[in-house]
């Protein structure tokens, strides 16, 4: 099974495909999708549009695995992080993949066993998982590793959106 993670972000939207076979994880790629903060927020969004596209027709997904909104104080980065999320889901319906989202806690629950581990536990076990020498310097793209796994410990259990 091949697998797209993606850690949604209107700036930052890290994304990572990782191929699952016979309870063997390997990383195929990884990255972010940037937009430029002075743009207006539609053509931000335009270019995550079009960016994941891309990667979708590059790479051939069988399902994508998404982050859901961890909500914070500040409405209005919850608010525009939402509309990203909202551009993902339907590039992932228009595509006709089987789209899956996850919360951050069921995340970690599938990488390290642990529901309430930090940061540092997940890369680390990312890392181990995947068996790379070293992880990419954005969180978010590490984050979106970490969903794709999630994806594949959860992929019988999982409902469809």
């Amino acid at each position: 099974m091949r697998i797209l993670g993606i850690d949604p972000g209107f700036a930052i939207t890290g994304y990572s495909v990782i191929d699952y076979i016979g309870n063997k994880f390997s990383l195929v790629v990884s990255g972010a999708i940037l937009t430029k903060a002075g743009e207006s927020f539609p053509l931000r969004l335009l270019k995550l549009n079009n960016d994941l596209e891309e990667i979708i027709d590059q790479y051939h997904p069988d399902a994508i695995s998404v982050e859901e909104l961890f909500f914070n104080n500040n409405a209005k980065t919850a608010i525009n992080v939402a509309q990203a999320r909202g551009v993902i889901l339907v590039v992932g319906c228009r595509k006709n993949i089987p789209t899956f989202e996850y919360t951050p806690l069921q995340i970690k629950q599938a990488v390290v066993g642990y529901g309430r581990a930090d940061k540092i536990q997940v890369q680390k076990m990312v890392k181990t998982i995947l068996k790379v020498d070293h992880l990419p310097k954005l969180d978010d793209t590490t984050d979106s590793m970490a969903a794709a796994i999630c994806h594949a410990h959860s992929a019988k259990f999982a409902s469809k959106l």
